[in-house]
């Protein structure tokens, strides 16, 4: 007799089971399990590249005095096509950084002269010779500051894009002309002060004038090529010279880190952490993953924190713009001379991919370099590592951090406090606390970090790097 079939197109005889199903199987069986995973975990190789100082809550970095006043670039709003300067903005140009403007009438005042003006690409914005007679604030677009060569070419002095100026040091001084060209690369929207328009708002403000006076008195004072005060010697003399004397001074007013803090309370119901605790603790695989996510915001925080982050605490000397948008070999060397011993460049993975286009294109190929027994991608032997807390924006730029380490170079340091109690990793502590009415116990986790460059040229940053091109 023939078989039969059944609906789902098979036999009886082959629909008949035969043994044990795994699924009734299993349930006399243990299955081998994994430990909780989680997709966030990284590298996280800024925490584990920096030397980490021992800090009893504040840390203070000592510094000799500097008379050239702190820069930084300045951020714009618009409505519509006009570009609107808060007046705050403006205290960070060196010329007026620390000025006390309690209403901010005065620097009201001087937002208020700014005109707006737009270049197309290639046109001149200011040119080298002519007078200076403006501040000029780049808004939006890029331009590069031109040099006369020594064979009668030009040559880039630097890139200058959104938030750069110039010009705020020659309006203090009288006949003074431009000593270099600025060429609009991009499509360019500036804001410009013309210097008999500064010098109205001088002669009404008291306050003002005293305050430029004394810029100008800070820079006639001996120093030198980075602005410290000059140490004052003598070399190469013969016979019994009179020998100079001289001092070190420190700055008045240091900046200090205090610790910052990365927090959590895990909750765990004590049924769970009772009865189901093997073949794993339940309270101890919470706190493993609830640590990882602390120490990634950390890292994020170490980056990103306005206060004390590297990408906004980098001085304005050393940060740079790419020459043509993308990472080019070259503007790793440029970034990478800006200091001696770099030690480590960080990026974002896909930055790097950037880069390596760049490198393709050329027929370059990166060197291989090994970090605490891992091959990484280098260039001129400093490893660059990824790192995904480095920022893209939505105009898909991107930025390239570099660092020299450690105290004894004067380099960036993590800071934490060790020894604090309930501490179960270096700055960081699980402490248990009540049991709630409901029968959760609560677990405060707690991380104390910052991190500190201990000079101005032991971190570097090269900003609005073009990715997808």
């Amino acid at each position: 007799m023939a078989n039969t079939t059944n609906p789902a197109g098979g036999s009886d005889a082959e629909q008949h089971q035969l043994s044990l199903a795994t699924a009734a199987a299993r349930q006399l069986t243990t299955t081998t399990k994994s430990q909780p995973q989680m997709e966030e975990i990284t590298p996280r190789w800024l925490l584990r590249i920096l030397p980490w100082v021992e800090v009893s809550g504040v840390y203070r970095v000592n510094r000799r005095l500097t008379y050239t006043a702190s820069d930084d670039r300045l951020e714009f709003s618009n409505i519509g096509a006009k570009v609107e300067l808060h007046p705050q903005e403006l205290n960070k140009l060196p010329l007026l950084h620390g000025f006390a403007d309690v209403d901010n009438l005065v620097l009201r005042a001087l937002a208020n002269q700014f005109v707006q003006k737009e270049f197309k690409a290639g046109e001149l914005i200011v040119e080298a010779g002519q007078p200076a007679e403006h501040v000029i604030l780049l808004a939006h677009g890029k331009a590069h500051k031109l040099g006369a060569g020594k064979y009668g070419d030009q040559v880039i002095l630097d890139s200058l894009a959104d938030g750069d100026h110039f010009g705020d040091q020659a309006v203090v001084e009288s006949n003074d002309r431009w000593p270099f060209t600025v060429k609009a690369l991009t499509s360019c929207i500036v804001l410009m002060l013309p210097q008999r328009l500064f010098e109205g708002v001088i002669m009404q403000s008291p306050a003002l004038h005293a305050h430029v006076e004394r810029y100008k008195a800070r820079l006639r004072k001996p120093q030198d090529k980075q602005g410290q005060a000059a140490i004052e010697l003598s070399a190469g003399h013969h016979g019994e010279p009179t020998l100079p004397q001289t001092f070190v001074d420190y700055e008045i007013k240091p900046r200090e880190y205090e610790l910052s803090v990365a927090q959590t309370i895990l909750r765990v119901h004590t049924r769970v952490s009772d009865l189901f605790n093997d073949p794993m603790n339940q309270v101890a695989e919470q706190l493993r993953l609830t640590v990882e996510a602390i120490r990634e915001r950390q890292e994020y925080e170490m980056i990103n924190n306005r206060e004390f982050g590297l990408l906004h605490n980098a001085d304005l000397k050393q940060r740079i713009n790419p020459r043509s948008g993308p990472p080019t070999p070259d503007d790793l060397d440029e970034l990478i001379s800006r200091r001696r011993k770099s030690r480590y460049l960080l990026a974002h993975p896909r930055t790097i991919a950037a880069f390596s286009q760049e490198c393709n294109r050329r027929g370059i190929y990166p060197t291989c370099v090994e970090v605490q027994g891992r091959p990484v991608i280098g260039w001129r032997g400093v490893p660059l590592l990824p790192c995904d807390k480095i920022p893209i924006t939505k105009e898909r730029t991107s930025s390239i951090i570099v660092m020299r380490t450690g105290v004894d170079d004067q380099g960036v340091v993590g800071l934490h406090e060790t020894g604090i109690p309930d501490e179960i990793q270096p700055g960081l502590s699980a402490r248990r606390m009540e049991v709630n009415d409901k029968a959760i116990t609560s677990y405060l986790v707690s991380a104390y970090y910052s991190v500190a460059p201990l000079v101005p040229d032991a971190l570097g940053v090269l900003e609005n790097v073009q990715l997808g091109r």
